[in-house]
C-alpha cells in the first residue's frame, strides 16, 4: 500500500483509533509484515494492553500481534512470560507497573506476543528515544482503546488513524465523526515567528500581543476560566492555551463581540476535547484555531465490521470516506 512508503520517512509512528475495535491490531500486523519484508528494523510497544485473543468487553475473537525475527518489543514482565516466540532480553526497566517491570526484548524466531507497555506518554517518549539510540529505524506505538494523545507530534513523528463500523454502523454518522477528527488533525500551524515565545510554556492561558510576545494572564487552566475571563483579551485577540481545551472555552469565546478576530492557539490537536457542535459554532462565528505542531497523518484505515455484528460494505465505505475527506482510506484486510 502507498502509505508504507510514507512510513519509511519517519522514525516513530502511532496507530490510534476513534473507538475500540476499529482495526488497529490488523493495521499493525499488516505494517509489521510489510516492514519485515522490505528490511526495515522495527521496534513496537503499546500503551495499555494489546494483542489479546479475546476482546475483554465483547468476548469476541481478536487478531494477535505477530512479531518477526530482528524486531524489538516492549511488554510487561507478566506478558513477556506468556509470549509465543523465541526472544532474548535486551533490558529490564527498574520501574514497576501493575503487570511487573517492562521488558525490552529482541525477537529471534517469529511468533505472537501480548504488548502491555508504558502507562504515560512521558515514558513512551523515553522508550522511543532509546530505540533511536539502538539504531532502530522505526518505532511503532500501538494505542490501546482510543488514546489520541499518542498521535501528538511531541510523542511520535507520524500517525495512522483507524476508523470503522465500531464508530457507527451508519455510514453518514461514521463520515461525520471521522471528518471532525480529520479536520482537527489538519489544523494549520502558526507562523514560525510566534513559536519562540511559546516553546517553553507548559501550562496556563496566555495572551499574545501584536509583536508575538506571550503574556501570562494568570489563568492556570481552562477549567479555572471563571477567575480570569475578563483578562483574556488584555493583549489582543490571540490566545494561547497550553493545556487541554474544552467546550467551555470555545463557548465563552463564541459569545464575545470580537469573535470574528479571535485566534486560539493550542499545542496540537490532541489537546482539543471539544464537540463537533461547539467547534462548528465557533468557526461559523469567525473564530479560528491553530496549532503549534501539526501531526503527520500518513493514512486512514477502515474496519468495516463492528463487534456488535454490523458490517459495512468495505468498498463503498472506503469510497464514501475518501470522497468526504479528500484523501485515500484503506481497508488493509481487503488489500492483501
Amino acid at each position: 500500500m502507498p502509505f508504507i512508503e510514507k512510513i519509511r520517512n519517519y522514525r516513530s509512528l502511532s496507530i490510534v483509533g476513534l473507538e475500540k475495535n476499529t482495526g488497529k491490531t490488523v493495521c499493525l500486523n499488516y505494517i509489521l509484515r510489510r516492514l519485515h519484508e522490505i528490511g526495515i528494523s522495527t521496534a513496537v510497544t503499546s500503551i495499555g494492553v494489546d494483542g489479546e485473543q479475546v476482546d475483554s468487553v465483547y468476548a469476541t475473537a481478536k487478531p494477535e500481534i505477530v512479531l518477526y525475527e530482528g524486531m524489538q518489543f516492549i511488554t510487561s514482565q507478566r506478558h513477556y512470560l506468556q509470549r509465543r516466540l523465541v526472544s532474548k532480553i535486551v533490558s529490564v526497566d527498574e520501574r514497576r507497573t501493575a503487570l511487573g517491570q517492562l521488558v525490552t526484548a529482541e525477537v529471534l524466531c517469529q511468533g505472537k506476543a501480548l504488548l502491555s507497555g508504558a502507562a504515560t506518554t512521558g515514558i513512551l517518549r523515553q522508550q522511543i528515544a532509546q530505540f533511536k539510540k539502538n539504531n532502530v529505524q522505526l518505532s511503532i506505538v500501538d494505542g490501546a482503546l482510543s488514546r489520541l494523545s499518542l498521535a501528538s507530534p511531541t510523542v511520535t513523528d507520524a500517525m495512522i488513524l483507524a476508523t470503522g463500523a465500531a464508530v457507527s454502523p451508519n455510514i453518514q454518522q461514521l463520515v461525520s465523526k471521522t471528518k471532525f477528527v480529520y479536520r482537527l488533525i489538519k489544523l494549520e500551524e502558526i507562523p514560525s515567528s510566534v513559536h519562540h515565545s511559546l516553546n517553553n510554556i507548559s501550562s496556563g492561558i496566555w495572551g499574545i500581543d501584536s509583536e508575538g510576545v506571550a503574556h501570562d494572564l494568570g489563568v492556570k487552566s481552562v477549567f479555572l476560566l471563571g477567575r480570569g475571563e475578563d483578562k483574556l483579551f488584555n493583549y489582543g485577540n490571540t490566545i494561547y492555551a497550553a493545556g487541554a481545551v474544552s467546550d467551555r472555552l470555545l463557548k465563552y469565546l463564541s459569545s464575545q463581540p470580537n469573535i470574528s478576530k479571535c485566534l486560539l492557539i493550542v499545542q496540537d490537536f490532541t489537546k482539543l476535547f471539544i464537540s463537533p457542535e461547539v467547534y462548528s459554532d465557533f468557526t461559523k462565528r469567525g473564530g479560528r484555531i491553530r496549532v503549534m505542531q501539526r501531526s503527520n497523518l500518513v493514512a486512514i484505515t477502515l474496519n468495516p465490521t463492528s463487534p456488535q455484528g454490523y458490517t459495512l460494505n468495505s468498498s463503498d465505505a472506503c469510497s464514501t470516506l475518501s470522497e468526504a475527506l479528500e484523501c485515500p482510506v484503506y481497508d488493509v484486510l481487503a488489500k492483501h
